[in-house]
């Protein structure tokens, strides 16, 4: 006799989020849709200022303007300080929502881990490998093989702003815990294969700045005129040590707590990333899409991007290749694993928020700039390719989303669905017999509300009909 199978576990990806998760999933997501928008007018503004012959000069002008202390190495351009200066602030967000995705978020456990961490991975091999071999076939170079592996959450969420689309909690969830393991992957990827030289000196006296940083934190020292010239300090002497300047800010806020203690409503990694996340959404990383996307935009230039191997790489990577790897990710991690997609949704929502992935701008524009730098007209067809793509890859998802948009439009009105009037959604109520008591109350005051009003019309009808003169009811009459 054999021994009874222990019944599979079927885990649910892409389910509903618990309500603490949706709510800061939320909060967040609101702050990068703005951020995408303005992102979006930025990009817009900075192709007309390089595009219209009277104001092209002044484009150039300022993007070359330097300023700076040149006694710290710091005289730079201001599109320098765009790149290397506020795209800090915007990694540093990226590490502490790292660091809260691994410590209290999805990433925490392993089980939920799985599906985003492999579908990022294989949402950047499979654009890298679409690169490399768009080159390769047209004996192009290989140096831009990381440009198509970043995926821009703002604009991204920019572009599901504009077409109005309601996505689901659950599916923006996963797009931005993609972009989060997606930042991360293009952080190691900056720090490993864009750092040419190494200063020691410079990279010791970060580490020591890093070091001080992190213990005044475990000391519970508070204060922003403490922190603020200490992480100028670190930021300076990470730039000098010829790692990129950014890393700096990420590894500052992998530093911050972002676990809550007792009596804490935030811990203090989510309450700096509420102050500082509108800096970066709304600030940073439009200025450095104003001083990075202005790039001279023709019929020919438009051309080369689709015959030149390394820009036709970008373009497809981008859009195939992001598509197909997150997606393919996704199917393989729910084939292999325990678990099953949720019965809401179907996998060509999947397949839609896998080509919006494709969108990449800031860190794709970022590393383009390190890829081939010192080759300005390489540079300018790679941002153009950058545009196209992102371009491309909206419009096709656009349509995607377009054609679900009623049966997400019925997913965020039960999702939102408040009907006892608690602030909390209904949907997250379901075990509570407190909940179930409310609702049977309402539902009875309604009820004798509507036998009240029955009762009026009732009376009300027969009423009418006494008073109705010529013997109303009675065959072959009609009412006055």
């Amino acid at each position: 006799m054999t021994a009874p199978r222990t019944p599979r576990t079927v885990r649910r990806v892409l389910g509903r989020l618990s309500l603490p998760e949706r709510t800061f999933v939320t909060d967040a997501l609101r702050t990068e849709t703005v951020g995408g928008v303005l992102l979006l007018l930025a990009a817009v503004a900075a192709l007309i200022w390089a595009n219209i012959p009277a104001l092209q000069h002044g484009y150039e002008t300022v993007g070359h303007f330097r300023l700076g202390p040149e006694v710290l190495g710091l005289n730079l351009s201001v599109t320098h300080w765009a790149a290397d200066g506020l795209l800090a602030v915007f990694f540093f967000v990226a590490g502490i929502e790292l660091k809260r995705e691994l410590v209290a978020g999805d990433l925490r456990d392993p089980r939920a881990a799985v599906l985003p961490v492999v579908a990022a991975l294989c949402g950047m091999a499979v654009p890298a490998l679409v690169y490399t071999l768009t080159t390769l076939a047209g004996h192009g170079s290989t140096r831009g093989w990381a440009v198509p592996t970043a995926t821009d959450i703002a604009f991204a969420l920019a572009v599901l702003a504009v077409i109005g689309t309601s996505l689901p909690s659950a599916l923006r969830a996963f797009l931005l815990t993609l972009a989060v393991v997606d930042d991360l992957f293009a952080i190691l990827i900056i720090a490993v294969f864009f750092t040419a030289r190494l200063n020691f000196a410079a990279l010791g006296g970060a580490a020591a700045g890093l070091l001080v940083f992190w213990l005044l934190l475990r000391k519970g020292v508070r204060g922003w005129y403490v922190y603020l010239p200490l992480a100028l300090v670190i930021w300076a002497l990470m730039y000098n040590s010829g790692v990129h300047a950014t890393i700096a800010g990420v590894a500052m806020g992998l530093m911050l707590r972002c676990t809550r203690r007792e009596g804490e409503s935030r811990s203090p990694g989510e309450h700096i990333e509420h102050l500082v996340r509108p800096l970066s959404a709304g600030l940073a990383v439009p200025l450095f899409a104003l001083f990075s996307a202005g790039v001279p935009i023709s019929g020919g230039a438009l051309g080369e991007v689709f015959t030149r191997p390394e820009t036709l790489g970008v373009v497809l990577g981008l859009v195939v290749g992001k598509t197909i790897g997150i997606f393919g990710g996704t199917w393989l991690t729910v084939r292999f694993t325990r678990a099953s997609l949720s019965e809401e949704l179907a996998w060509a929502d999947v397949f839609a928020v896998a080509s919006l992935a494709g969108i990449g701008f800031t860190v794709s524009l970022l590393i383009g700039e390190l890829a081939f730098a010192g080759d300005t007209v390489v540079t300018d067809e790679v941002k153009a390719s950058v545009l196209t793509g992102s371009l491309a890859a909206a419009v096709c998802a656009t349509v995607l989303l377009k054609i679900r948009n009623a049966k997400y439009r019925r997913l965020c009105e039960e999702e939102e669905r408040d009907e006892d009037l608690d602030g909390v959604p209904d949907v997250y109520e379901q075990d509570d017999p407190a909940y179930h008591l409310r609702m049977a109350e309402i539902h009875e005051r309604k009820a004798a509300e509507h036998r009240r009003i029955a009762a009026e019309r009732a009376d009300a009808a027969r009423h009418g009909l006494q008073e109705v003169p010529g013997g109303a009811g009675e065959e072959g009459d009609r009412p006055a």
